[in-house]
Formats: structure tokens, sequence, C-alpha cells
């Protein structure tokens, strides 16, 4: 039986949904009521059999589209894989802070944190940030997870989680200020929705474009991850509720290593399988 998915986009003109190479309009839809219910996939299915396709949604996708968040906060998780916990320990290893990170990777209770309001947040297309006060910059690539009030994984998307590295590696009680300000995270270009859970063979895949040329580059797969995405979401949803929904990072398994840093001009390109390519530019301080 044939994989049936589809994907999502926020547009300036409206909600656009791609199915079968085919693309389907609502105008007048609400972005947030729209996303935040249990049996998303069934309902743009039902949708796509009673509107009629369009012929220009590629050109829809090409005049910009928008980060796909509307009133959910954004949050996320770290040290959900090896090669985050080697990079975190190295960072605030002068600070004494190692230990924390090591900690945190085996502990039953991971680290989750908030990470941004929606007006900080940037779409494909988009200029992110890097802080005035901070010397190490870097982007972190992560499967991003669409979450329904109800706590149910419903789509995923590409994000972004710009970090300062000197910051958080001073203090790990500087994480907020490390993580959290004007331009600190991207999200799209869509929402990738399924009725079963990711293939655990994706890969995520970053490449840092510096003067046309690559800077930096690396993979990881998602089978990676020390957590499931559902722990994650039960974590975070604990304590918390989320009248719209929530969008949730699940970490990065792609560190650069402590001799790069982002420059103003970097061209950030972050893809995953099936899902498509997030490209961001970085903004000079």
């Amino acid at each position: 039986m044939r994989k049936i998915t589809m994907k999502l986009y926020k547009t300036k003109t409206g909600i656009l949904i791609e199915k079968d190479d085919k693309f389907f309009l609502m105008k007048d839809e609400n972005w947030d009521q729209f996303i935040n219910t249990d049996h998303l996939f069934q309902k743009m299915e039902k949708l796509t059999r009673s509107l009629m396709p369009m012929t220009d949604g590629n050109k829809l996708i090409d005049e910009g589209i928008l980060a796909p968040i509307g009133s959910q906060e954004l949050w996320a998780c770290g040290v959900t894989y090896l090669r985050s916990k080697i990079g975190r320990q190295e960072e605030s290893k002068e600070a004494g802070g190692g230990d924390f990170y090591a900690r945190v990777y085996e502990a039953d209770r991971p680290e989750v944190f908030f990470k941004s309001t929606p007006h900080r947040v940037v779409g494909h297309g988009a200029i992110v940030a890097i802080r005035k006060d901070s010397s190490w910059d870097v982007p972190e690539p992560e499967l991003t997870l669409v979450v329904t009030s109800s706590g149910k994984i419903v789509g995923y998307t590409i994000g972004n989680d710009m970090s300062s590295r000197s910051i958080e590696g001073e203090n790990p009680l500087y994480l907020p200020q490390a993580k959290t300000y004007d331009g600190c995270a991207a999200l799209g270009p869509c929402i990738y929705v399924m009725d079963q859970p990711i293939d655990k063979n994706t890969k995520i895949r970053l490449a840092i474009i510096r003067n046309n040329k690559r800077a930096f580059e690396g993979t990881v797969g998602i089978d990676q991850m020390k957590r499931t995405p559902e722990e994650l979401v039960s974590f975070v949803y604990r304590e918390c509720s989320f009248p719209d929904g929530c969008l949730i990072m699940t970490g990065t398994g792609i560190v650069p290593g402590h001799e790069f840093t982002l420059k103003a001009g970097d061209e950030i390109r972050i893809s995953i399988d099936n899902i498509g390519e997030l490209v961001n530019e970085v903004k000079a301080p």
C-alpha cells in the first residue's frame, strides 16, 4: 500500500496543501485552528478530495512562504544526541559546567526549555541573527515536532536553533540569553504531515556557505537520538498547557568544532529527508 504524505505551507495568501504534486489553497482558514487538531492528516485528506487543485502553487511558494507558526510557543530540547553532549562539555569545560551535560544525557529527565515566542521566529529565506555580545555562534539543525494542544504529534518541520556557544559555555545559567533573542530561530519551509511516525532512517543535513564555498557540512540520522519524540513531548507538556499547540525542537546531532563560528553573510542550509530544505542568511550583529 502506497504511503500518503502531504505538506502544509503558510503563505501570504492563505494555507496551501501539497499532495501528489498538486496544490490546494484555502484563503479563509485560521492557521492556529487549522493545525491544532489531532486528526490533521485526515482533515487535509478530506479537503483535497473536495477542493479544486490550483495551477500556480509553486508560484505561491516562490513568492515567499511564512514560518509555519501562529500563536504557538516554540520549545526546544538539548543534549539528545551524543555529539551534542560532547560539544556542550567542551564549550563549558573551563567554567566547570561540563558535568551538567554528562548528567542530563544519562538522566531520566531530559533538558527541555522555552525557546521563543512567534515574533522572534523567521521562515525560509528570511534572516537569522547572531548576538552582538557573543563571540562564538552556531546554527543547530533540528527535527521539529508540530504538536496539538492535547499533546499529539501531527507533523514535522525543519528547525534552526541559533545558539551562542560562548555565552552558554561561560555559565549554563546563561542559557536563556544564549538561546532567546530576535531572529534566534528559523522554521520551515513546510509542515510534513503523515498518518504514521516519521521514518527512523530519516537524515538531517547541514551546510554553511561562506563566500560561495562550503565552510562546514555535516549529516546525522534521527535514529541517533537518545530519546523518542513522544518522550520529549511528554516532558514539555507535563505541567504546561498549550491552548494553540506547540512546536518542539528535538535537539541537534551536528555540532561544528570549536574553531568554527558563524559570520555575517553566511548562508545556512538545513535539509531533512521528505520535508525539504530551510535556507537562511546570517545578519550582522
